[in-house]
């Protein structure tokens, strides 16, 4: 884990064409592409500042011709499955839903504009569901609704877990 202050950086010297010395620039590890990014993940659930996130992660893929990768994160509740709940059949829903959604929203705007898509099922907790998301399909950047929960005001959110990872930029829609 990186922490804010480290131990100094030593970067190899390199001779430049003048005969001097010339520092290598690090590489960032989340910067695979120059152009912008070319993988935008963003984590959906059906809550409104989901769907508002996806909505702007789609407004960034289609200006940067980007893939809008949709990831939802089917919860793991072993408690509820203790007490005979069907968990597993109620997240498969909540995922059919939100393509049903998804698939709707982009028929009535293709006509105006296209965005390359894809609808991706996690299963586990939200924040390692999108982290394996984001490493899986390379992504270049990571967009989520803010947390609209209070107790995470104290424990934390997803969205903070995701920006303190320092693994892509994250973008969070309020």
């Amino acid at each position: 884990m990186r922490g804010a202050a480290g131990p100094p950086c030593s970067r190899p010297a390199t001779s430049d064409s003048l005969g001097g010395v010339a520092e290598k620039q690090p590489s960032h590890q989340f910067e695979r592409g120059t152009d912008g990014p070319k993988v935008i993940v963003v984590g959906v659930d059906g809550s409104d500042s989901s769907l508002r996130a996806a909505a702007y992660a789609s407004g960034l893929a289609r200006r940067q011709h980007a893939l809008l990768a949709l990831v939802y994160v089917q919860p793991v509740m072993t408690a509820g499955a203790a007490l005979g709940a069907p968990v597993a059949e109620t997240t498969d829903r909540i995922a059919e839903d939100l393509i049903a959604q998804i698939r709707k929203a982009t028929e009535q705007v293709k006509h105006i504009f296209a965005v390359r898509w894809e609808f991706h099922t996690f299963r586990g907790d939200p924040y390692n569901g999108l982290v394996t998301a984001a490493d899986d399909l390379k992504a270049d950047a990571v967009v989520v609704g803010a947390s609209e929960q209070a107790g995470h005001r104290i424990i934390g959110s997803v969205a903070i877990r995701l920006v303190k990872a320092g693994r892509w930029p994250v973008t969070v829609v309020p």
